[in-house]
């Protein structure tokens, strides 16, 4: 039978041979009294149809099941059997379980944490805080080569548990996961244990999720912390990043509790850090809160002697003559931490003609010097503006890199030198990032003044923050104009546009907050 298309047009087709039961009734006959070699070339032909089967493009199973959204109130039976898995290490009760998964990466996550099959099983965490978790050799080793060779391997060993100590439950879990379900679910808490297993199993893409997520939940307050361990998991690029965020908020940093957990080799390479922009008195007062901490690790009592001795020679990489001489005089000199000749030649170096050699780098670090955007092609003045009277000057701005917002440079008087009192703030959604409140004295001319937040604010690429400055003084002033919608400063693109809550006319074309000043 040749079938055909709607069209009349023959269609790809395959053949099948369909015996008839008669047929092969009488060949198993004649071939029982001659030899099957002569008699099958003698026999009549078969009776076949010809069935004509229109081809199609093979499908996955996800494909022809595909996956359906649950509803808002009730979960999947994936997803109750995933939770359930996670959370209690339950065996799937149904006798066909498997006909509820219409995709293989569902079916394999059904044996997630599971022990029906398992054919090995984990104990897992530091004694005292284990947990016994299952796992299917198979599985295991096609995510990683390390269990394939632990499994499968020339010295492999046929063992039904295994201990892993230094791997946290937690972390562990969440590789298994990556593994049996193709999910990467990180936490705060749990992400460099996580990044440490995956590290350990040679899991390569996990780790690879594991440093992003630190990378954008990187801040002053853990930079130092992800700094000692960025190094010891050889993630350079995560370690420059670091840097960057210590170097421009490096006040915070040394002023955040993570400093005090990092390990003494990490402290070292912080305090010889030649672009660290802080007082040194902040240095100084930063390693002396690390020393205590060490004292406490250590089981020490937390005295003078003590924090000198964790301290040893980091103690020198602290530029102490480099600090203002009133730091020095009611800081350092009195935390008893120095020796009496120490304290007496670095006051001799501050008064002396003839300077005493120190130990002490006696050379002022470099810092950073701040890069300056400037958005405005001139500036003017009218006599019947710019006017300040308690109203808010306001524009929004966006980058395509991470930089540190230190502060804005404004316009000053047009009526000869005068003294301005300014309130500037950075806000993002609403949310108030930084502030403050200081003075600047301008000199008459159409130049920018620099006004500072107390500490440089980070700012997150492709996403707009407000700048404002609410500003009292003298109510004629130069104004900017001709403004530009984007600006290339180095390699760092700033956008603009216009703030609602600008009251006082600054906008993208004209007005206030000429330049912003930053680090990147």
């Amino acid at each position: 039978i040749l079938m055909v298309d709607e069209k009349g047009k023959n269609m790809k087709c395959l053949t099948f041979f369909l015996m008839l039961p008669e047929t092969v009734k009488n060949r198993s006959k004649k071939s029982s009294k001659k030899g099957s070699s002569s008699s099958s070339s003698k026999l009549p032909p078969v009776c076949y149809e010809i069935i004509t089967l229109k081809t199609k493009k093979k499908k996955m199973a996800a494909d022809i099941f595909p996956r359906k959204k649950p509803a808002n109130t009730n979960t999947t039976a994936v997803q109750q059997y995933h939770q359930q898995n996670l959370n209690n290490n339950n065996i799937i009760p149904a006798p066909n379980w498997q006909g509820l998964y219409p995709t293989i990466r569902e079916r394999n996550a059904v044996m997630f944490n599971n022990d029906l099959m398992a054919d090995v099983h984990f104990v897992v965490g530091p004694p005292g805080g284990t947990q016994r978790l299952p796992g299917h050799k198979y599985v295991l080793a096609v995510g990683s080569s390390v269990f394939h060779a632990m499994f499968y391997g020339e010295l492999a060993e046929d063992k039904d548990e295994i201990r892993i100590p230094d791997v946290e439950p937690a972390a562990f879990l969440a590789m298994l996961k990556y593994i049996y379900c193709d999910e990467i679910d990180l936490a705060a808490d749990t992400v460099l244990a996580t990044l440490y297993a995956a590290k350990k199993y040679i899991v390569p893409h996990l780790a690879r999720a594991c440093v992003n997520f630190l990378e954008t939940s990187l801040s002053a307050k853990n930079a130092c912390v992800l700094l000692s361990q960025s190094c010891l998991f050889e993630e350079p690029d995560l370690t420059q990043r670091c840097w960057e965020v210590i170097d421009a908020q490096a006040e915070l940093a040394l002023k955040s509790e993570g400093f005090c957990d990092i390990d003494f080799q990490t402290l070292e390479s912080i305090l010889r850090r030649e672009t660290l922009n802080a007082k040194e008195i902040v240095v100084f007062e930063a390693a002396l809160n690390w020393a205590e901490a060490e004292c406490q690790r250590q089981e020490l009592m937390a005295t003078i002697e003590n924090k000198r001795k964790v301290l040893g020679k980091a103690l020198y990489l602290i530029r102490i003559p480099t600090m203002a001489l009133d730091d020095f005089a009611n800081g350092a000199a009195q935390s008893g931490i120095l020796t009496l000749n120490e304290t007496n030649d670095i006051f001799l170096w501050y008064t002396a003609a003839k300077k005493p050699e120190l130990q002490f780098v006696s050379k002022p670090r470099k810092g950073l010097v701040p890069q300056r955007c400037h958005r405005f092609q001139s500036c003017a003045y009218r006599s019947n503006q710019w006017r300040y009277r308690g109203r808010c000057d306001s524009i929004q701005f966006a980058v395509d890199k991470r930089v540190f917002i230190a502060g804005f440079g404004l316009y000053g008087s047009s009526c000869g030198s005068a003294e301005y009192s300014a309130k500037i703030e950075l806000k993002r959604q609403g949310v108030i990032l930084g502030q403050n409140l200081s003075k600047y004295f301008s000199d008459g001319s159409s130049n920018t003044f620099p006004v500072w937040f107390e500490y440089p604010v980070q700012i997150e690429p492709d996403t707009f923050y407000t700048a404002s400055v609410i500003l009292d003084g003298n109510e004629l002033s130069y104004f900017g104009q001709e403004g530009m919608t984007e600006v290339q400063c180095g390699k760092v693109t700033v956008q603009f546009q216009c703030s609602s809550d600008s009251t006082n006319g600054t906008g993208v074309q004209g007005g206030q907050i000429p330049e912003l000043i930053f680090y990147a």
